[in-house]
C-alpha cells in the first residue's frame, strides 16, 4: 500500500500529490492522511472519479482516507 501524508497541506496541493500517487501507483491501494474535511471531500471526489473505492476513518483530527483502486 502506498501512503500519502498530506496533515498540514493546504488544497490544492493533497490533490496534486493524491493525483501524481494515481499516476505513479495505478494499481496499488494508497492511503492518504490528511487534516481537512474539505481535502477529504475533494479527494474522495477525485478518486472515486478514477475508479477508487474511498473508505474514510477519522483518528482524532486527522482523516485516513484508504483508496483501493476498482474497475
Amino acid at each position: 500500500m502506498f501512503e500519502l501524508d498530506c496533515r498540514g497541506l493546504s488544497c490544492p496541493i493533497p490533490l496534486v500529490k493524491l493525483q501524481k500517487a494515481i499516476d505513479s501507483h495505478p494499481k496499488e491501494p494508497i492511503l492518504m492522511k490528511i487534516d481537512s474535511e474539505t481535502a477529504q471531500e475533494h479527494a474522495t471526489r477525485l478518486a472515486e472519479g478514477k475508479g477508487y473505492a474511498v473508505k474514510a476513518t477519522r483518528q482524532g483530527d486527522d482523516i485516513a482516507l484508504e483508496l483501493r483502486p476498482g474497475k
